[in-house]
C-alpha cells in the first residue's frame, strides 16, 4: 500500500476505515451490528456471504449501502423460476454487419446481489459458480475477466420453500459465511419505523475505493498467525467429519462435515477479525470468532441431530467447546 510506510500503519488505518464504514452504515441500517461487521469482513477477505432471513429485515438496502460507502458499481439480480444463465453473464448479439458482439450481464460489477437465490434452477444457479471462483466468465469459448474487487452477496427466505431449489453444496462452499439476520429488537425497530417514515433521506458518504480495498485485502493475507491458531483451525474442521477423525458430536449429530475451504475461511477470517479490532495477529478466539458463519452451511446434521432438535449453531459450539 503506497501511502503506508509499513504494514502496522496499514492495519490500524483498516482499523479506522472499518469504524468508519460501520458509522456510515448505521445512518441507514438500524441495528443489525454483527450482520454489518461479517458482510465486512468477507469483503476484505475477498470472500462471498449467503444472507438468510425472513423478508423485510433490510437485506437488500444493507448491500445497497455498504457498495455506496465503499464507492463500487452495485447491481441487483432478482433470481426467479425462469431466470436463464444469459440474463446473469450476458451473451453473444449480432449486429446489423452480423458480427458477433458480447454484452455484458449483471454480474458484471463490484457488488452483486443475488436476491432470493434459491428461487432458481440449478442449472442458473451454477451460472454463478465459475464467477464466484475465478473471477471470470466464458462465453463462446472466450473468457472475460470481472471487475476488481468482485463480491456475491445472496439472499436467501429460509421459512417459504414451495418453489424452491436448495443450494448444491458445491455453490453453498464458495460462501465464506452463511450469515443469520434476525429480527430487530423493539427499540430498533421504532428507530427503523421512524427513519423510514419521514421525509429525510440520509447521505452516506464514501469511505474507501475499489483500490483501497484491494490494498487491504492483501493486507490481510500479509498477517502473520502463529502455527498453533492455523492448527486450531485445521483441528476445528477435523471435528465436524464423522467416521473419519471427527469428535464424538460429529459422530453422533452430524452426516457430513465441512473440507478444506472451511481451514483457509477460518484463518483468512481471523485475520481480518483481529485488523479490525486492532490486533496485529490474531488468536484462537479470532477463529471462534468467525466459526459459526464459516461452517454452518458446510455441515449437514443427521437425522438423530433433527429429531432432538440440535441447531447448527449449537453443534458448532459444542464442537469448540469439545
Amino acid at each position: 500500500m503506497e501511502k503506508f510506510s509499513n504494514d502496522v500503519e496499514a492495519a490500524d488505518a483498516l482499523a479506522q476505515a472499518y469504524k468508519n464504514l460501520k458509522k456510515e452504515i448505521a445512518k441507514v441500517v438500524v441495528g443489525q451490528d454483527e450482520v454489518v461487521h461479517l458482510v465486512l469482513t468477507a469483503i476484505f477477505c475477498q470472500g462471498h456471504s449467503l444472507l438468510v432471513g425472513v423478508p423485510g429485515l433490510a437485506k437488500t438496502l444493507l448491500v445497497q449501502t455498504i457498495a455506496t460507502s465503499l464507492d463500487l458499481q452495485f447491481k441487483r439480480i432478482q433470481f426467479t423460476p425462469d431466470l436463464m444463465p444469459s440474463d446473469i453473464i450476458g451473451a453473444e448479439t449480432m449486429d446489423k454487419e452480423r458480427n458477433f458482439n458480447f454484452v455484458k450481464g449483471p454480474i458484471f460489477a463490484n457488488i452483486v446481489l443475488a436476491d432470493e437465490i434459491n428461487r432458481t434452477p440449478p442449472k442458473t444457479q451454477a451460472a454463478l459458480l465459475e464467477s464466484m471462483q475465478e473471477y471470470s466468465v466464458t462465453i463462446a469459448g472466450q473468457r472475460y475477466a470481472l471487475p476488481k474487487p468482485f463480491f456475491v452477496l445472496a439472499t436467501q427466505n429460509p421459512i417459504e420453500q414451495e418453489g424452491t431449489y436448495p443450494l448444491p453444496e458445491a455453490q453453498l462452499d464458495r460462501f465464506m459465511f452463511n450469515i443469520f439476520l434476525d429480527y430487530p429488537t423493539y427499540k430498533q425497530e421504532v428507530d427503523i419505523v421512524k427513519n423510514t417514515t419521514a421525509d429525510d433521506i440520509q447521505k452516506v458518504n464514501k469511505v474507501l475505493n475499489a483500490e483501497e480495498i484491494i490494498a487491504f485485502q492483501h493486507l490481510v493475507r500479509r498477517v502473520p498467525i502463529a502455527d498453533n491458531v492455523v492448527e486450531y483451525a485445521v483441528k476445528l474442521t477435523h471435528s465436524t467429519r464423522p467416521n473419519v477423525n471427527g469428535s464424538s458430536t460429529a459422530n453422533d449429530f452430524l452426516e457430513w462435515g465441512a473440507g478444506p475451504r472451511a481451514s483457509q475461511f477460518l484463518v483468512l477470517g481471523a485475520k481480518c477479525h483481529a485488523l479490525i479490532n486492532g490486533k496485529y495477529s490474531p488468536d484462537i478466539e479470532d477463529v471462534q470468532a468467525v466459526a459459526r458463519p464459516v461452517l454452518r452451511h458446510r455441515i449437514v446434521r443427521n437425522f438423530k441431530a433433527e429429531a432432538e432438535g440440535k441447531t447448527v449453531d449449537t453443534l458448532i459450539s459444542k464442537l469448540m467447546e469439545a
